[in-house]
């Protein structure tokens, strides 16, 4: 699955000279988490290449492109009930994720079928959807991937504590803006390669 990451962080602990365990120990965690990552199996989250950057003292720019080349073309979806707010976001998400394919949709139910058949690797959602709410579609989408990283939209800021117990990567207050869609990229749990600048 993320076989360029894998290869990339084998070649790099191998040049410092460090085992798996070594790593493992460095990074605190079990030398399975390292083995899974070594072997393509699971990508380690921004945090976490972060941390890997400085102990294998490599650039993280590197690893973090090393992990986004791991992803083919991205899917990234944006539900919102109202058309006018899809017509607004959806180029701006393009344009500050090039590399990624961008979906729309105003009815939940159409965002789950997608997210079945497709990898959706990053979902803006908007809070308050007709016959539904974005914090049961952000469950519905990580049951479907736990990988998926969920960005809440809303133009209330009073649900920013509701949005954060569903273990989402961040909350954007409308109205939508490429600064703020590339700073919500740098804390995504699961990053990928955009294709944009900055990120």
């Amino acid at each position: 699955m993320s076989l360029f990451f894998s290869d990339t962080l084998r070649k790099l602990r191998t040049e410092t000279g460090l085992s798996q365990q070594a790593l493992a120990d460095k990074m605190y965690v079990t030398r399975s988490t390292v083995v899974r990552w070594e072997t393509g199996s699971r990508l380690p989250d921004a945090a976490m290449i972060a941390r890997l950057s400085e102990v294998l003292d490599v650039d993280v720019n590197m690893l973090l492109s090393a992990a986004a080349q791991s992803d083919e073309c991205p899917n990234v979806i944006m539900v919102d009930d109202r058309k006018l707010i899809l017509t607004g976001g959806l180029p701006i998400l393009e344009e500050v994720m090039p590399h990624a394919t961008v979906m729309g949709f105003t009815q939940a139910s159409e965002a789950v079928e997608y997210a079945k058949a497709n990898r959706v690797a990053l979902a803006f959602l908007d809070i308050e959807l007709r016959n539904t709410s974005g914090l049961e579609l952000c469950r519905t989408l990580l049951g479907i991937n736990p990988r998926t990283n969920i960005v809440f939209l809303t133009a209330y800021s009073e649900y920013a504590l509701d949005a954060w117990s569903t273990g989402a990567s961040g909350f954007m207050l409308k109205p939508i803006t490429s600064d703020g869609v590339r700073e919500q990229l740098q804390n995504l749990r699961y990053p990928f390669w955009t294709g944009g600048e900055g990120v």
